[in-house]
């Protein structure tokens, strides 16, 4: 940093208009939209199969050559649509070919049914005729869709399935609702950690064919009382135990399954009470949540398996092993099925952060991601176009590193327990010539790992808090439950803590939000051979107005750089990149929004030592963020400019190269 650069008293005026259907600022500083996504370009790899956030399995024989295809709908930003996975192999557990999108438009809540062997397309009030040709084009009114809306107050998943409930020939529908009334969604835990409201809920519903007449029933009862899973059911009605009546299996907006076995016959059904689907590992759990099951015998062996997607776009087959365990079937562990390598994903919200990280003389990724892993993406030959390597996760004391809210480490509840949300950076941070990450998380704690390896072969060691030495008590935001340890570092959750020299003394310093949402400078200084953390300092200032967590223009105030405003699960959210972006000699700051937006570094106030930004909007009008992107600077021509890299919440990233 040049603390003798002059300060440039510029004020510049945006009017940001921020439309309904936009999550961020249409303010443009460059309308070309440069963003193509990243490319394997690796033949002959293998990854896991995904779409974007929220995958919606639709097994079926698509391309009618006798096995089973996907089709998986995806309701996310910006990979969002209907795709098409080939089974080109025929086998059970293929490798898929890579994604088709065969529709530019996904359906919300569709679920499949099979009738007679053939599938069937429902969303809520209506089939969707001909679907393998026309998908949503074509639809035939079957009951109001409206009409739990009169039922439940807070629904986000309504499923719609056919079956033929009490064996007389005629389809009926049942209904999967799930409830959000008494969970609330934010800021509900008492002092001690505990959730002070409600569960969500998952109902199923009957509306019977009546003499060709729908009519809602009620919702259908198990063990004496309604079906109530932990929200988003899912329900699935099939002989799963091979003894001639419909059980049900429903999925969760966890990770489990529940198994309602039928206790009485096929024309006048009767569930036990629910208990979790288990095998000799114990209870089956998927690897994320947000879970949508589907049943059928996906491996034509003549017993009703499940296909499931997961919330990070990924899609699993669990498969019936044929036995009966204390009269409940008994299902393999999930695996995820795989593809032939095309694009680069990581989850979803992934959080790229781009550095040599074997030494090798190329520019590797070091990524989070919204289930709470870290990944070393290898890049494998260090060329203007990358061919990169799959995924590895990263290991710390040789476990792999997974951060998760668990029962109370996430501001809006105990559902988000598998989310991690893990946005890092990677420095040399106590000086030992080898690089480590700094992390923060779902939690808002700051911590890092130390690599104990060496140039060239990096392993991590365990996990350390980010020490400061505060002047008095350590701060958190007024709406954690829980107190972080003496002179730790917690901040807001979900926001790049960011480790640079910012002095350009030789001491990794550590830029990161504060407790209430402003960009806070925290200095590196040694005392007795330690290295320690001054307590942040609101170094950082805008000199054209105040903007929200989504770039929209609040006021005219400027002041101390705020980013984000907003409590509870509102806050934090917010990802960082540090670079010349316009190569005029100065540290500028690429943050998140539609696509990542520019605070242009205008210089540095001797006096106050306090540096001025100028936000100038989004870099392209390309919508790659409904939740949020994260931005890393990278330089793979190795030409000195600055090129861009963002990790998107499909989990896939979008490379813009500075022409």
């Amino acid at each position: 940093m040049n603390w003798n650069k002059p300060l440039f008293l510029v004020y510049l005026f945006f009017i940001l208009a921020y439309g309904v259907s936009d999550e961020t600022s249409t303010q443009i500083f460059n309308s070309s939209p440069k963003f193509e996504r990243l490319a394997y370009n690796n033949p002959g790899l293998t990854v896991d199969l995904g779409v974007g956030l929220w995958a919606s399995p639709l097994p079926m024989d698509y391309d009618n050559d006798g096995d089973y295809d996907l089709l998986v709908s995806c309701s996310d930003v910006p990979f969002n649509g209907i795709f098409f996975f080939e089974n080109t192999s025929g086998d059970s557990f293929p490798v898929f070919a890579p994604a088709v999108k065969v529709s530019d438009d996904p359906v919300k809540h569709i679920q499949v049914s099979y009738v007679n062997g053939e599938p069937r397309f429902l969303r809520p009030g209506e089939e969707l005729k001909d679907f393998k040709n026309t998908f949503a084009d074509k639809s035939e009114a079957l009951y109001s869709k409206d009409a739990f809306d009169k039922l439940h107050n807070k629904i986000r998943f309504n499923q719609w399935k056919y079956v033929d409930y009490e064996n007389d020939g005629d389809l009926d529908i049942i209904v999967g609702i799930q409830d959000g009334e008494d969970y609330g969604w934010d800021n509900a835990f008492d002092d001690n950690g505990v959730w002070t409201n409600g569960p969500l809920h998952g109902y199923v519903y009957l509306i019977e064919n009546v003499n060709g007449t729908y009519e809602l029933k009620d919702k259908i009862t198990a063990g004496g009382e309604p079906i109530d899973v932990y929200g988003a059911p899912t329900p699935n009605f099939d002989d799963y135990d091979n003894d001639g009546d419909l059980d049900i299996i429903c999925g969760e907006f966890m990770d489990k399954f529940t198994w309602f076995e039928n206790i009485g016959t096929r024309e006048k059904p009767k569930y036990a009470k629910g208990k979790y689907l288990e095998n000799n590992v114990g209870v089956i759990t998927m690897d994320l949540e947000m879970i949508l099951p589907v049943s059928l015998d996906w491996d034509k062996d003549g017993d009703i398996d499940l296909v499931v997607g997961d919330e990070d776009g990924r899609v699993a087959f669990i498969e019936n092993t044929g036995k009966i365990k204390n009269n409940m079937p008994v299902f393999n562990t999930p695996k995820y099925f795989q593809q032939q390598a095309e694009y680069v994903k990581f989850g979803a919200l992934a959080t790229p952060f781009s550095t040599d990280w074997d030494d090798d003389g190329d520019e590797d990724l070091i990524c989070g991601n919204s289930a709470g892993y870290i990944a070393f993406i290898e890049n494998l030959d260090g060329k203007d176009t990358p061919k990169w390597d799959a995924p590895k996760l990263l290991s710390s004391d040789d476990e792999t590193i997974r951060i998760q809210a668990g029962e109370n480490g996430s501001i809006q509840g105990p559902c988000e327990a598998k989310w991690g949300y893990t946005t890092l950076s990677v420095e040399d941070w106590n000086n030992d010539g080898l690089k480590d990450i700094i992390l923060n998380s779902i939690w808002g704690k700051i911590v890092w790992y130390e690599n104990i390896g060496t140039k060239g072969n990096p392993k991590l060691g365990p996990e350390k808090p980010i020490y400061v030495q505060w002047e008095s008590e350590t701060p958190k935001p007024d709406w954690y439950w829980w107190d972080p340890e003496p002179n730790t570092l917690a901040t807001q959750w979900r926001t790049t803590p960011t480790a640079i020299d910012w002095n350009k003394d030789g001491l990794m310093d550590l830029i990161v939000l504060d407790t209430e949402g402003y960009l806070s400078f925290h200095e590196r200084y040694k005392s007795k051979n330690e290295l320690l953390l001054k307590p942040g300092q609101r170094i950082f200032s805008s000199i054209n107005g105040t903007f929200d967590r989504k770039n929209k223009f609040i006021d005219n105030s400027n002041g101390p750089l705020r980013l984000n405003e907003q409590k509870y699960g509102a806050s934090g959210r917010r990802k960082l990149a540090f670079g010349d972006w316009d190569k005029d000699g100065d540290i500028d700051i690429l943050i998140n929004g539609l696509n990542a937006g520019l605070l242009e570094n205008m210089g540095e106030d001797v006096e106050s030592k306090t540096v001025s930004f100028n936000f100038k909007g989004n870099l392209s009008d390309k919508k790659l963020a409904g939740h949020t992107t994260s931005p890393t600077i990278v330089n793979w021509d190795n030409k000195g400019k600055p090129d861009l890299l963002l990790g998107a919440e499909d989990g896939y990233f979008y490379y813009w190269k500075n022409d």
